[in-house]
C-alpha cells in the first residue's frame, strides 16, 4: 500500500473527485435515513449510532470504507439546517457555491498567518474586508469566527485604547458573549442597563452614562439572539456622543440587513459605531466559520501588532512582505474569505437582498399565521427573521416539553427564549427554500405534540 494521496497539487483534483462521489453518495445515503429535520430517539438513541459506526476510531490497520461510515453517521445524525422544520438557532443552511468554495480553500490550506503560506488569499482578505468595511460605514475589517470573537475582540481593542479601567455598559438583551467578553479582559463588572421592551432603552442608558466615571464601552445590539430586535441605534449613537463613549454594535445577525433595500434603513445609525460585529454564517449563508468586525478607526489595529521573526521578520516587511500577525489575535488561520468572497461575487448586492427579503417574508408570513390561530398566541410582529410564539393557555412546563417532544421524535426543531416572563418557542426562519406550506407544517406538529401533554 502507498502512501495517501494529497488533497492539492498537480494530482489533487484527480484524487479528490472519487473522494467527492464517496462524500456526496454517503450524504445522500445519511440524509435519506435520517429522514426529517433531526434524528428521532434523542441523545441516546444517536450516541449508539455514532459509536456503533465509530468503532475503534484507532485501529492497528485503516479501514477503507472509513470516509463513507462517518459521513453516513454524521449525516443520518445531524441537525439539518435546509430541512424546513429546523428553524430553532441562528443556525443557517449553507448555499452550494459558498460550500463548493469552501472545498477549494481545504483542499489548498493556505494559513493566513504569513504572506508565503498565502500569498493570493491574503491579497484576497484585504479586499474582502475592505469591502465589508464599507457596508458599515467603517475602514477595515478582521476575519473572525464569528459574532462571539468578534464581540471579544472589539472589547479587546477599546481596552487597549482607553485602558484597563474601562466600564462596559450593555444592553440586558446583550447575547452572553459581552459580558463574558469583559471578564476575559480583566475588565471591572460591566453594568446591564435596562431593555424593558427587549431592547436598550436610551434614557436609562444616558442615566447610566452619567453616573458611572469613564472611559465608556457602549456595546448595543442589531439583532438579539431571543427575538431578533435591533436597539434603537440613532438614539444610543447620540447618547454616546454626548458623553464622550466608544460604541460597538453586536449586529451578527441583523447585519445581513445592510444587502437588502427594503430592510436596510433598520440599521441607521449603525455607521456612527466604532467597531461592528457581523456574522455571515447566519444572514450570509455561508458554512461556519464567516464573521467579521469592522473598525471604524484604523489605529485601534495597532493594538494586535505582535512580532515573530520567523513569520514577519523585519527586513521582510520593509521589502514588502504584508505582515498578517496583526490581522488576527489568531496565529493559523484558514481563507475563509474565499467563499464569503465567491458568494459576494456570485449573487452580487441584488442576489443576496432577495434571499434577506425572502426569510423577512418567511417571518412576516409565520406570524400571521399564528396571530390568526386561535389555538397560538403570538408574541409580536417579527423584526427580521425570528417568531416568538407558544400555545394558548399553556404552562411553561407545557411549552418546554412539547418542544423536547419535536426534539427527541426528530419531527422538528424549534428554539425556546423567554420574553416578558414567560417560555416561548422560537422560530428563527433562514431557509429561503422554505414553502408557505412548511410553515402550516410547523404549526401542525407543535399541535400534535400538544396533544401529548394536555390532561384529558
Amino acid at each position: 500500500m502507498g502512501l495517501p494521496p494529497l488533497a492539492s497539487g498537480p494530482h489533487g483534483p484527480d484524487t479528490l473527485r472519487p473522494l467527492l462521489d464517496t462524500v456526496l453518495d454517503a450524504l445522500r445515503t445519511g440524509t435519506a435515513a435520517r429522514g426529517g429535520p433531526l434524528p428521532a430517539g434523542g441523545p441516546d438513541a444517536v450516541t449508539a449510532k455514532v459509536t456503533k459506526a465509530a468503532g475503534e476510531l484507532l485501529p492497528d490497520h485503516g479501514d477503507p470504507d472509513a470516509l463513507h461510515t462517518l459521513v453516513t453517521a454524521l449525516a443520518e445524525g445531524a441537525a439539518d439546517p435546509a430541512h424546513p422544520l429546523c428553524a430553532a438557532h441562528l443556525h443557517g443552511p449553507p448555499l452550494a457555491v459558498a460550500t463548493a468554495a469552501d472545498l477549494a480553500a481545504s483542499a489548498l490550506n493556505p494559513s493566513l498567518d504569513s504572506w508565503d503560506q498565502a500569498p493570493a488569499a491574503s491579497a484576497l482578505e484585504a479586499l474582502l474586508t475592505h469591502a465589508l468595511a464599507r457596508e458599515t460605514g467603517a475602514t477595515d475589517a478582521l476575519v473572525t469566527t464569528g459574532g462571539t470573537e468578534s464581540n471579544h475582540l472589539a472589547v479587546l481593542l477599546a481596552r487597549e485604547t482607553h485602558g484597563a479601567g474601562l466600564r462596559l455598559l450593555h444592553g440586558a438583551n446583550a447575547h452572553h458573549s459581552v459580558p463574558r467578553a469583559a471578564w476575559l479582559a480583566g475588565l471591572p463588572e460591566p453594568v446591564a442597563v435596562p431593555a424593558p421592551a427587549g431592547t436598550l432603552d436610551p434614557a436609562a442608558l444616558d442615566e447610566a452614562l452619567t453616573r458611572i466615571p469613564g472611559p465608556h464601552l457602549v456595546i448595543a445590539t442589531a439583532g438579539t439572539t431571543d427575538a431578533g430586535l435591533i436597539d434603537p441605534l440613532p438614539e444610543i449613537a447620540g447618547r454616546c456622543a454626548a458623553h464622550g463613549a466608544r460604541l460597538h454594535v453586536d449586529a451578527a445577525y441583523g447585519g445581513g440587513l445592510l444587502f437588502s433595500d427594503r430592510h436596510r434603513p433598520k440599521l441607521t445609525g449603525l455607521e456612527a459605531a466604532d467597531t461592528v460585529a457581523l456574522d455571515l454564517h447566519k444572514l450570509g449563508w455561508q458554512p461556519i466559520a464567516a464573521g467579521l468586525l469592522t473598525v471604524t478607526d484604523p489605529d485601534d489595529l495597532a493594538a494586535l501588532h505582535h512580532h515573530a521573526d520567523y513569520l514577519n521578520a523585519d527586513d521582510d516587511t520593509d521589502a514588502g512582505l504584508p505582515d498578517l500577525l496583526g490581522r488576527s489575535p489568531r496565529t493559523s488561520r484558514r481563507p475563509d474569505i474565499l467563499k464569503i468572497a465567491v458568494t459576494l461575487k456570485t449573487l452580487g448586492r441584488g442576489g443576496l437582498g432577495a434571499l434577506v427579503d425572502e426569510v423577512c417574508a418567511h417571518a412576516e408570513r409565520f406570524a400571521a399565521l399564528i396571530d390568526t390561530h386561535p389555538a397560538f398566541e403570538l408574541h409580536a410582529p417579527p423584526t427580521i427573521s425570528t417568531v416568538l410564539f407558544r400555545p394558548a393557555h399553556a404552562t411553561d412546563t407545557t411549552v418546554a416539553a412539547v418542544r423536547r417532544t419535536l426534539l427527541t421524535t426528530g419531527t422538528a426543531v424549534l428554539g425556546r427564549a423567554r420574553a416578558d416572563d414567560r417560555l416561548w418557542l422560537k422560530a428563527t426562519l433562514l431557509n429561503p427554500h422554505t414553502q408557505p406550506g412548511d410553515l402550516a407544517a410547523l404549526l401542525t406538529h407543535v399541535e400534535s405534540a400538544l396533544e401529548g401533554h394536555t390532561p384529558r
